[in-house]
């Protein structure tokens, strides 16, 4: 292996590329709604900084910029999305250096880190889009959140019950880029495998189905 490559392999470990995380696209809209409605209302509470209606939950899934933004989400085997996280670039001209970074877990799938992997994959696609720093605009109850946000490095500031937390990057070099690129390839692979793997049940499970049906009617014609 070659230095170059070494250096990308071992920058995608410490980015934890073996969470795969897939980019999410338009065509996922529909599941990023199931996601969020799922949440609890407290959750919900959390996530958003108020108590979202499913009305609000799905107008915020509507709107999503799939062509500005980078929205990111984690799979299970059946292809449940557990995990989200958005990351919204500013829309002002005066900064276009800056993001913000919004992360949800559905319940049964926590204490598996998968924010702190979710906010790394963000930076690291932050770092490589040219962002030079990444907010975090949370409730200060959101101790979750925040502790991601310390862990990384973030300046984190409190003001009654909202807390703002702001992480400065450094410019991306060749070893970023390449992780990049492992890391979506990595997120989109597993993605299939698990898609396929998903079908290949489904077809097995109408196997079985068919044979019980054909030993069922011999039972029947043998009486």
């Amino acid at each position: 292996m070659s230095s170059a490559s070494s250096s990308a392999a071992s920058s995608s470990s410490s980015f934890g590329v073996s969470v795969p995380i897939r980019s999410l696209g338009p065509q996922h809209r529909e599941r990023i709604a199931r996601h969020l409605l799922a949440l609890a209302p407290a959750d919900r509470y959390l996530r958003f900084g108020y108590a979202a209606t499913d009305e609000q939950v799905r107008r915020y899934a509507d709107q999503l910029d799939f062509a500005r933004d980078e929205i990111f989400g984690i799979f299970n085997r059946r292809l449940d999305l557990i995990a989200t996280a958005h990351l919204a670039f500013a829309a002002q001209p005066g900064h276009p250096g800056c993001a913000e970074f919004g992360v949800s877990v559905l319940p049964h799938a926590r204490g598996r880190r998968f924010g702190a992997r979710l906010f790394e994959r963000a930076v690291m696609h932050a770092r490589t889009a040219g962002v030079t720093m990444v907010f975090i605009h949370a409730l200060s109850e959101n101790t979750a959140m925040l502790k991601i946000a310390r862990r990384a490095g973030a300046t984190v500031r409190r003001d009654g019950s909202e807390a703002e937390a702001y992480l400065q990057l450094s410019p991306a070099g060749r070893a970023t880029h390449m992780a990049e690129l492992m890391t979506l390839h990595y997120g989109e692979a597993n993605y299939q495998i698990k898609k396929q793997a998903r079908q290949f049940w489904k077809f097995l499970s109408g196997v079985q189905e068919v044979r019980q049906g054909v030993r069922s009617g011999r039972h029947r014609a043998a009486e």
